[in-house]
């Protein structure tokens, strides 16, 4: 199976944060099948990370996650691209991953492995479990959708739940109770409203308002409210964070979901660059080394109905893992 089938089967099986199995069982049965010890590492019930190693010590890792946003797409091909969800996001790098460590055992080496998480596209909860899995490596190459360029650096996020409570009355004596619609929307507006801080490589950090519910009726003052927004930061969180309370100033309950400061990688001399505007899970997988990010698609791609990766992007991406992780354990070995 070479990478385009590899990449295509991989997209044929959902794999929606949470619905992760079915995609796990398969890449474990193919990474065994190839001559990997695959170990499974549980994280919630149902779910699993995988790590595969090849019989020695892995001081370089090529990782991504298996799980997708909703809703799954049906996988598609025509002669230059694989279409559906997942395609750059980032099933498509781990098609690339693994077909460079089945070209890797067949040269005979050993020294490396694949690790899969679950959990990317929520909390990242699969990287967080990780961590666990470290020990002895000094590299870590992350697939994400860069155009086959390696990542400077990617934004921070700040995620949160807002709340806001007030009391019902009838909307034609809103004298006797208090919206809290009208709370948060003056809330919203604030956070809207704030200069968000700019980094010179990162560029600005930017705002979304994710969701918004509440109230009951359109004739009655709504008892409460809410909203999910998400900060992609290019400054540390901190600062995120508190201009975040200062605006909200103690007319919105604020939930934390997800919080993670921008990550700077590693560079390598050969390769184009370029920054990425999402975030990911390196900020938690910091405990395996050094950090890369590379791999197969258009970031505007993922996430959309249109999700897709060049064919070529992704032979192509087979070919930098292979040699990433040559290049990568030769200064491992040094050390």
């Amino acid at each position: 199976m070479d990478v385009i089938r590899l990449a295509r089967t991989l997209i044929d099986i959902p794999s929606v944060t949470g619905a992760e199995g079915p995609a796990v069982d398969f890449a474990a049965a193919w990474l065994e099948e190839a001559g990997f010890h695959v170990v499974r590492q549980d994280v919630t019930p149902g779910r699993a990370n995988l790590f595969a190693s090849a019989g020695e010590p892995a001081g370089v890792v090529l990782c991504s996650h298996l799980d997708t946003v909703p809703p799954p797409l049906p996988g598609a091909e025509d002669e230059t691209h694989v279409r559906g969800r997942g395609a750059c996001d980032a099933k498509g790098s781990i098609a690339a991953m693994m077909t460079a460590g089945r070209a890797l055992l067949a040269e005979g080496f050993r020294r490396f492995g694949i690790l899969l998480v679950v959990g990317e596209e929520t909390d990242s909860d699969g990287a967080r479990a990780a961590g666990k899995l470290s020990d002895g490596c000094r590299f870590i190459v992350i697939g994400e959708p860069t155009q086959n360029r390696l990542a400077l650096g990617h934004k921070g996020v700040f995620s949160l739940r807002l709340r806001t409570a007030g009391r019902a009355a009838h909307s034609a004596f809103p004298h006797l109770g208090k919206s809290a619609v009208d709370g948060l929307l003056d809330v919203l507006q604030d956070l809207r409203s704030i200069a968000w801080p700019v980094d010179p490589v990162l560029g600005a950090s930017t705002i979304n308002i994710g969701k918004i519910g509440g109230g009951t009726a359109e004739n009655v003052l709504a008892s409460e409210a809410w909203a999910t927004v998400m900060i992609r930061c290019s400054v540390p969180v901190a600062i995120v964070r508190d201009l975040v309370f200062q605006a909200a100033a103690g007319r919105a309950e604020i939930e934390v979901v997800l919080e993670s400061s921008p990550v700077r990688f590693l560079q390598r001399p050969g390769y184009e660059t370029t920054i990425l505007p999402f975030g990911s899970d390196a900020p938690y997988l910091e405990g395996f080394g050094g950090r890369m990010m590379i791999g197969p698609g258009e970031p505007e791609d993922a996430h959309t109905a249109e999700e897709k990766v060049e064919k070529r992007a992704l032979i192509e991406a087979a070919e930098i893992y292979r040699r990433l992780v040559r290049d990568l354990d030769g200064e491992t070995a040094g050390r």
